[in-house]
């Protein structure tokens, strides 16, 4: 797959705020600080399409990508932050709760973790609310360039029992600092998508 357009076509928190549900939708769920917006920005090619900020939990909210106008990329709010006010914290769940049983473009969500920490137990909390809306099987294992090579395959076996990942589920490691990885996750992306 090659990104060749890719535009923010709508930020909610709510489900009138939705763009029209007429696409397929890849989501995108890790926790604040796990680099999500790099990875997006490094998938789509561009610099600040997703914001980078220097403060994690600052996607509160749910934003719609639409790429080369024939799916969309959404980013959901980053979760575990412990600065993210509990009132916040609160909202987090209901708004997923309700993309995910009224989406019916959803086809799957990527889950993001950092390689270098076994998945915490909200990650793990994440994965099976995924597996119970059967949106589970892809895991970005990201900041893959602050481990070595010998290390990698230790943390991906971390991650994989960790989140008691099934054989068939997939853990790509990307480096959105030396952009690598991200060929085998659009590729994944387009077998989701040709589903």
């Amino acid at each position: 797959m090659i990104v060749k357009e890719a535009q923010l076509e709508a930020v909610a928190v709510r489900a009138n705020q939705y763009p029209e549900d007429t696409m397929p939708e890849i989501a995108f769920a890790g926790r604040s600080n796990v680099g999500k917006s790099s990875l997006l920005n490094l998938l789509t090619g561009r610099k600040s399409l997703a914001r980078v900020s220097g403060s994690p939990g600052k996607t509160r909210t749910i934003n719609f990508y639409r790429i080369n106008d024939s799916f969309r990329i959404v980013d959901l709010p980053g979760y575990g932050y412990a600065k993210v006010s509990k009132e916040m914290s609160k909202d987090w769940g209901p708004m997923m709760e309700e993309y995910f049983q009224i989406r019916s473009g959803l086809r799957k969500v990527v889950q993001l973790v950092d390689i270098r920490h076994a998945p915490s137990a909200q990650d793990i909390q994440m994965y099976q609310y995924l597996k119970h809306y059967g949106l589970d099987g892809i895991v970005v294992a990201t900041k893959a360039d602050k481990v070595s090579r010998n290390e990698m395959q230790k943390c991906i076996s971390v991650i994989r029992r960790t989140l008691d990942l099934d054989r068939d589920d997939v853990v790509i490691p990307v480096s959105a600092l030396k952009r690598t990885g991200q060929d085998k996750l659009l590729e994944q992306m387009d077998k989701i998508l040709e589903e």
